[in-house]
């Protein structure tokens, strides 16, 4: 006797979206003109680089559409502080955002410089919206090289000398 079987029959799958449907998709987009963005401060905070030379301690922030004139560098005792503002942009009247995420707002930063700094000798500068401060060392903090035979000789000298 022949016993017939019967496959099941293969459905094919669903096309899967692909990564770059993926990244497109914003499920809210043809929602955002019904949104009303609620009044919020975004607050800016600018990212610093401190590092210490022979030299000097160099500050860099990044400061991108911040005026000049809207910066202020102070000096207290051995605490500088960097403090300034970036204005929000208007929204006009009758556009559409669909994100706003620049962020505005009032900053302050401040630190402690530590010994041996030339506090007479501080000096920033803006170019290209990189703010830059140099806080030179003083001359006796300065590294400096020791000649080691030069030290045997003189300890040697002073040996004899006690003798």
């Amino acid at each position: 006797m022949l016993v017939r079987r019967e496959l099941p029959t293969v459905r094919p799958l669903p096309r899967l979206p692909s990564m770059v449907d993926l990244m497109r998709f914003d499920p809210f987009r043809e929602m955002a003109p019904f949104f009303e963005e609620p009044e919020i401060e975004m607050r800016f905070a600018p990212s610093f680089d401190v590092k210490e030379t022979k030299e000097a301690y160099v500050f860099k922030a990044d400061l991108p559409g911040i005026a000049e004139k809207d910066i202020d560098v102070s000096l207290t005792g051995n605490r500088l502080t960097v403090s300034g503002k970036r204005e929000e942009e208007k929204k006009e009247e009758g556009e559409v955002y669909y994100t706003w995420e620049r962020s505005w707002g009032a900053f302050t930063r401040s630190f402690t410089l530590p010994e041996g700094v030339d506090l007479e000798h501080v000096e920033a500068g803006m170019k290209e919206g990189v703010l830059t401060i140099v806080a030179a060392k003083k001359a006796e903090v300065k590294p400096r090289t020791i000649s080691l035979k030069g030290l045997i000789e003189k300890v040697k000298g002073k040996e004899e000398v006690k003798a």
